[in-house]
């Protein structure tokens, strides 16, 4: 039960701010689960996790736990992780590959597709009863759409269409999948995770903030380190013009589309390099699209786009950046290198020491986030005084529509243009 009515719930989000217990509130936390991740498109893994038949990888909306599965039709099917007797969770393991999957409380066992394909000592139940293998098996989701190998599940079988969902936002990964020489994407190369106490939205609100690095990373950015990445860079980012005004990241712009989904655009030096490796890579990339299409995809459009609710890709140093909510006040952030397939290897193999710097656990990035987040959990459990969450930064004025875009808007790049309509797209799930 809870205490909160549609008004009340409408009442959190103001046109320019919202209420700290959106993040705090433990019952506000529970209709979450039920109605952004229950009425949304989630990401819940890569084709490329399961590419043999009997492969599994498990995953969660929100907190229900599924199976993603290639089954031995050669297709990929997703299904709740509930043994259909008792209610226990099936598979424990994160991913492998197995003929049957066996619950470990009585036995029963399942097909890779989620179907029942066995009741242990079926002798004991009366006779004449029926276990239909469908309906008696662990349970489908409602809706599966599979884009460049990237799965999305829906809970409800009444949530818009994928495409009517994300829009334009797409675009993201059309862009992405060209990278590479093979036009084909994997998720490989092992998992990061990491965990802090406060809120989920804390992550996804930090997704595409231009505003923050300048600040929250100027630590370990002193002395033009931090961003000085890859072979053949010179110096970092310049963060601040003559008049001490955000210059790189004001200049990138940040895109925005209802749902909340968006990105923020290129960051410079994102993609200059001299190492041999890279100039193969260029080659390659000339010989799979031709030399004026290989120019238009090494001229990157984007840095950090978000898939809302749950979901972040980099594009700078691909990987996937998923947020998993466990509770109000608890986070687990899940690292998925993604490899470009006929790329060198050398380029996959920096990208995963470039992770390993910025972010794992403890690399000298992500730490000033998960920070950031800790203190924003603290500082929000504060009784007295203002209880709103600031989002003013770009006025309507700064925005502007983007034709080459399927209702995509844009602003300067440290607006916080985006974050507003991740809230408009909150309050619209929260109360439908």
């Amino acid at each position: 039960m809870t205490s909160h009515t549609i008004q009340t719930l409408r009442e959190l989000v103001k046109q320019d701010r919202v209420h700290r217990d959106v993040y705090e509130d433990p019952d506000i936390f529970e209709l979450e689960m039920e109605r952004v991740f229950g009425r949304s498109w989630v990401f819940v893994g890569h084709e490329s996790q399961v590419k043999n038949p009997g492969d599994y990888f498990c995953s969660w909306v929100g907190l229900q736990p599924v199976v993603m599965a290639r089954h031995s039709d050669g297709k990929v099917h997703v299904f709740h992780n509930r043994c259909s007797h008792r209610g226990v969770r099936v598979v424990n393991e994160v991913q492998g590959n197995a003929k049957l999957l066996r619950c470990m409380f009585h036995g029963w066992t399942y097909h890779t597709n989620g179907e029942l394909a066995g009741v242990t000592q079926p002798e004991g139940y009366p006779k004449g009863y029926t276990f239909d293998p469908v309906q008696m098996g662990m349970p489908r989701v409602a809706r599966q759409e599979s884009y460049h190998g990237f799965v999305f599940i829906a809970l409800d079988p009444n949530v818009p269409s994928f495409r009517e969902y994300f829009k334009g936002v797409l675009a993201a990964l059309d862009d992405l999948v060209a990278y590479s020489p093979e036009n084909e994407v994997e998720i490989t190369g092992g998992i990061l995770r990491y965990g802090y106490p406060g809120n989920w939205k804390f992550q996804t609100d930090n997704a595409c903030d231009m505003y923050h690095v300048v600040y929250s990373h100027e630590s370990s950015s002193s002395g033009k380190a931090q961003y000085v990445r890859r072979t053949g860079d010179k110096s970092g980012i310049p963060f601040f013009d003559d008049q001490g005004k955000i210059l790189t990241f004001d200049a990138s712009g940040l895109w925005a589309f209802d749902g909340g989904h968006g990105w923020e655009g290129p960051v410079v030096q994102s993609h200059g390099n001299s190492a041999k490796w890279y100039r193969d890579y260029e080659e390659r990339l000339k010989k799979s699209h031709g030399p004026e299409r290989a120019h238009q995809i090494l001229t990157r459009k984007r840095h950090n786009t978000i898939f809302w609710p749950s979901v972040v890709i980099q594009d700078l140093n691909m990987h996937i950046r998923w947020v998993r909510p466990i509770a109000v006040d608890k986070t687990e952030v899940i690292i998925l290198p993604i490899k470009l397939r006929g790329a060198p290897e050398e380029m996959f193999e920096e990208s995963i020491r470039m992770l390993n710097t910025t972010n794992s656990a403890a690399s000298i990035t992500q730490a000033d986030d998960v920070e950031a987040f800790i203190r924003g959990h603290a500082g929000n459990r504060t009784r007295n005084g203002n209880p709103w969450i600031l989002l003013a930064r770009g006025h309507a004025d700064s925005e502007v529509s983007d034709p080459a875009y399927d209702r995509g808007v844009k602003s300067f790049g440290s607006s916080e243009m985006l974050l507003r309509k991740q809230y408009q797209a909150w309050v619209h799930l929260m109360t439908a």
